[in-house]
């Protein structure tokens, strides 16, 4: 267990938090009933933390600078109320990350990013995640003991504190849920706990979908969000909140040094990015607006976005006639750079393609986000490039969009996948014991053998694959296949089912000498 917070484990606290957001992304839009029922507040708040934890990665292995990029990645990419909220909290908690963060430390590093999260709302509002930070800071007050034990008190009370929020808020009560924002600062601090302490959280699910709720839901107050960046001066900030404020509600103006973060619900878009324009520079401006947020239009023609794992991939599922985001192997792909295929795409009407499970959480964040701007999209379950591949092949742009994803979800699912790789360490597996250079032959992405050639150890993965028959072999070659391996494959097909054919494509992909697929 950590007794102290460095740049190593701030830095691995930011992927956990990822990885937590992206995986409740979902419950937490169903939970969203306020301040506006749009339905995005996981979304907002995965964003806003993919583009603190991109900017932290970026920096050396000093405390102070890791945590205040941390701030200004969640500054710069905040999304939403609650993303705008979190970035100040991230702000107020890096004001306070001098090395080393002790115990005492801790507790003031808590109670600032409370703070900010207050100074950073015009009006504030109990049962919110507000609240839930707030809780979280107090609880550690009068907490003895380890950094653990701080950590340990902290994530408690904020899950105490949101379980409460429906007593606070009577349209959480209404619907039937906790706070949205709420239920995503405990995700980060049960991130920060597991990172501190090994241990993990199980929350069940306790609260029923709102999607109809949410629908039903008249949108009260203003009708647009306007959200942008601007560079000014500090001092001019006081006129700029007394002119928003008098525009709408739902205030947020956080930032500093000469760069700001700017939120407002208004009838008066046009007029709110004026403001900004009197004190300063603004740009990155996003205007929402809420019903048809909620209530997206008809979509038109339909693309593929397919993500893929390096260069030759990309050019395959290209010729497969999908426009591709590339990634390196062992990194998930940006949000950003998904949302900018969809919008190069041209399309109303969008089909996305993950190539493995760490890209599923992009797909669905990226498509939460394309709908939000119009855009029907479909996130396919497909876990291989091969998957990928099959249902490419019978996507048909003519049909609707309904049956051409249930087309392609279902050859996608028909093609039952294995690889080949090295094992790096030592492990138990479900085939015994790997130790670091053997073979490790996987079926569905379990390991099912273990041996010392590749050719070899492929053999016994294509025949568990066609154990129960198959009419289409498909073997996609990676960069460090044996010259020798598609011959041994294909004489092996030959002999033992002479009925399947064998394709063969070059993936080019690293650490896997060769993917199969079995239709």
């Amino acid at each position: 267990m950590a007794e102290v917070l460095d740049a190593r484990l701030v830095r691995r606290w930011a992927d956990a938090a990822l990885d937590a957001l992206a995986l409740c992304r979902a419950e937490i839009d169903a939970l969203n009933v306020y301040p506006v029922p749009d339905g995005d507040t996981g979304t907002n708040l995965f964003l806003t933390w993919e583009s603190a934890q991109e900017a932290a990665a970026s920096v050396s292995e000093e405390l102070p600078e890791t945590a205040r990029m941390l701030a200004r990645g969640a500054l710069l990419g905040a999304r939403g109320n609650s993303g705008v909220i979190l970035s100040q909290m991230l702000h107020g908690a890096a004001e306070e990350m001098a090395p080393p963060v002790n115990v005492d430390q801790l507790r003031r590093v808590l109670r600032r990013a409370a703070q900010a999260g207050y100074e950073a709302v015009a009006h504030p509002v109990e049962g919110t995640m507000l609240t839930v930070m707030r809780a979280a800071a107090d609880a550690v007050e009068s907490v003895e003991g380890s950094l653990s034990d701080v950590v340990r008190a902290a994530s408690r009370a904020a899950r105490e504190a949101l379980d409460r929020t429906p007593e606070q808020l009577e349209v959480l009560a209404h619907a039937g849920v906790v706070d949205a924002g709420g239920r995503g600062v405990t995700e980060v601090l049960d991130a920060l706990l597991a990172v501190v302490t090994g241990e993990t959280v199980s929350r069940p699910v306790s609260v029923r979908s709102t999607a109809a709720v949410v629908a039903d839901m008249p949108v009260q107050g203003p009708a647009f969000e306007v959200m942008y960046l601007l560079d000014a001066k500090d001092e001019d900030m006081s006129g700029l909140r007394a002119e928003l404020d008098a525009l709408g509600d739902s205030l947020l103006v956080v930032g500093g040094d000469g760069l700001w973060n700017v939120h407002v619900h208004t009838d008066e878009p046009g007029e709110a990015v004026e403001v900004g324009v009197r004190v300063g520079r603004p740009h990155r401006i996003r205007i929402t607006h809420f019903e048809s947020q909620r209530r997206p239009a008809e979509p038109h023609p339909r693309s593929a976005v397919a993500i893929a794992a390096g260069s030759e991939l990309a050019v395959l599922l290209t010729e497969c006639g999908a426009q591709v985001v590339s990634h390196e192997e062992g990194r998930r792909p940006a949000t950003r750079d998904l949302l900018a295929a969809i919008s190069q795409s041209g399309s109303d009407e969008v089909v996305l393609l993950p190539d493995d499970p760490d890209s599923v959480p992009v797909a669905e964040a990226a498509a939460a986000e394309a709908r939000a701007a119009g855009v029907r999209v479909a996130v396919l379950p497909t876990l291989s490039p091969l998957q990928v591949v099959s249902a490419l092949a019978v996507h048909d742009r003519q049909a609707p969009f309904d049956v051409a994803v249930v087309q392609m979800a279902a050859a996608a699912q028909a093609t039952r996948t294995g690889a080949v790789t090295t094992a790096v360490r030592e492990a138990l597996t479900s085939a015994g014991v790997c130790r670091p250079g053997d073979v490790l032959g996987l079926v569905n992405r379990d390991i099912a053998v273990i041996g010392s050639e590749v050719g070899e150890v492929a053999v016994q993965v294509l025949d568990r694959l066609l154990v129960n028959g198959g009419e289409l072999v498909t073997l996609m070659l990676g960069a460090d296949a044996p010259a020798e391996l598609v011959d041994v494959l294909n004489r092996h097909v030959r002999q033992t089912h002479p009925e399947v054919d064998v394709e063969v494509l070059v993936g080019g992909q690293p650490h896997y000498p060769v993917l199969l697929g079995v239709e």
